[in-house]
């Protein structure tokens, strides 16, 4: 489906603004009052969720359960695992107080001093030491693994350069942790995980992925190792639009997450963990989108069939709408999107 837009900036000229027009003028989304975060409009947010839909099946024929976790971590938690501090303390936003008071001359409000938390809570950047704490409970003997949990949620980076879909400081994404009772089951599953992830890319997006391994500077914060789908985009630059990690025992030695094997002997167990966010929808809009405006391939357009009747008076809609009624609901009974734009404030030729 392709939706025409005036006034855009062409590609040739400026790539980064022919995005950021496309982002606005397509209705998808728009800058919010907090610096970093965007709004997603109705129709941005209906092609993330046709992409959840599908890969939450997706995932769940994976044998992945979906669960939440709270979105506050005590500060304490992310001091466990070293190389996973380390590679978010810059990014992490800070809960250090819990109520608000009056200012004194009724200006407004301030953070009440006397409301200070015993220990800082962190928005989450990422769930791993909050699900690893959990499992921990979870997990006792192999008869509880593999353990795969999948959550739908925001998460939180303090960004400082910031662009619609690709990099904000707030995001949706999914993040999935599993728990195995061997190694090879654990890099099997981190590698399964990328194939789904590349499959849905290339089968639904339409964006053809390179599926590869990231070298150890870029690797997560905390992981043996990270794979990834990079797809290219048309200004040449490669996007990474998916992620799977191998973390072996870091986390569950980090957070003393044991089991029974079969001997009746205690053993670590053995991680992953991956993701895709609201970034797919970037991928999605650089991939097929063109001078004229936004592109969507039909698996994701959040419409797709749109029917205007071309009437003069009410007595010729209502004919024409009986008519049609039952070919709308046979097409979305195909699982077909269809619009019946019946509005009477634009002309068919406007439509």
């Amino acid at each position: 489906m392709a939706k025409e837009l005036k006034q855009l900036t062409k590609r040739a000229d400026n790539y980064s603004q022919w995005y950021n027009d496309l982002v606005t003028k397509a209705d998808l989304a728009e800058q919010s009052p907090v610096r970093g975060c965007m709004i997603i409009k109705p129709y941005g947010y209906a092609i993330w969720e046709k992409m959840q839909h599908q890969l939450d099946a997706m995932f769940k024929e994976t044998g992945a359960q979906n669960a939440y976790f709270p979105l506050l971590i005590p500060k304490s938690f992310l001091s466990r695992e070293a190389e996973h501090v380390e590679g978010f303390a810059k990014e992490c936003a800070v809960v250090t107080h819990y109520r608000l008071k009056a200012k004194e001359d009724k200006s407004g409000v301030e953070v009440d001093p006397a409301a200070k938390l015993d220990e800082e809570l962190i928005i989450r950047p990422t769930s791993e030491t909050i699900i690893w704490n959990t499992y921990k409970n979870w997990i006792h003997s192999w008869r509880d693994l593999p353990l795969m949990c999948n959550q739908w949620c925001n998460v939180m980076r303090w960004e400082m350069r910031t662009r619609p879909f690709l990099r904000t400081s707030e995001f949706l994404w999914q993040e999935g942790h599993t728990a195995h009772a061997t190694k090879e089951e654990a890099e099997a599953e981190a590698q399964k995980m990328l194939h789904v992830y590349a499959d849905f890319a290339e089968q639904y997006m339409a964006v053809p992925v390179v599926r590869g391994v990231k070298s150890e500077t870029e690797r997560f914060a905390g992981a043996l190792d990270t794979y990834t789908i990079e797809a290219m985009m048309q200004d040449g630059k490669a996007l990474q639009s998916g992620t799977s990690h191998f973390l072996g025992q870091n986390f569950a030695k980090a957070f003393d997450v044991t089991y029974l094997n079969k001997d009746n002997k205690p053993e670590y167990v053995w991680a992953t963990s991956w993701g895709v966010s609201t970034r797919l929808i970037g991928a999605l809009i650089m991939t097929h989108s063109d001078d004229n405006g936004l592109v969507l391939p039909p698996m994701l357009a959040p419409i797709q069939v749109v029917i205007i009747p071309i009437t003069k008076g009410q007595e010729q809609l209502d004919a024409i709408t009986e008519k049609l009624s039952p070919v709308i609901a046979e097409l979305r009974k195909a699982g077909i999107s269809v619009k019946y734009d019946d509005a009477d404030n634009k002309r068919p030729g406007f439509k």
